[in-house]
């Protein structure tokens, strides 16, 4: 099984930034969410952000949108990474 890092290089994120992984699978709904936007807050607008759910989260995308922050999103047999980085830092 390749590592989440292997899928992440075949996205569009920027491949010399920092990196931070936050796993979501286990948090019950709206956790992930939740999580996801407080951690964003945190990092340095230079670090992708990377969560690995068992789901797309699809109520994610338009707030991302509205930060002004591109994705993607990738289904794999770890379950759905989503990476998530400014575009203009």
């Amino acid at each position: 099984m390749p590592a989440m890092e292997e899928y992440v290089t075949d996205t569009e994120a920027p491949p010399d930034r920092a990196r931070e992984t936050m796993d979501a699978r286990e948090l019950p709904p709206p956790q992930p969410l939740q999580n996801t936007l407080e951690r964003l807050v945190e990092l340095d607008d230079e670090t992708v952000l990377i969560q690995l759910n068992d789901r797309a989260p699809q109520h994610l995308y338009p707030k991302l949108t509205d930060r002004g922050y591109e994705y993607e999103t990738i289904e794999t047999e770890l379950g759905v990474i989503t990476v998530i980085w400014d575009p203009d830092p």
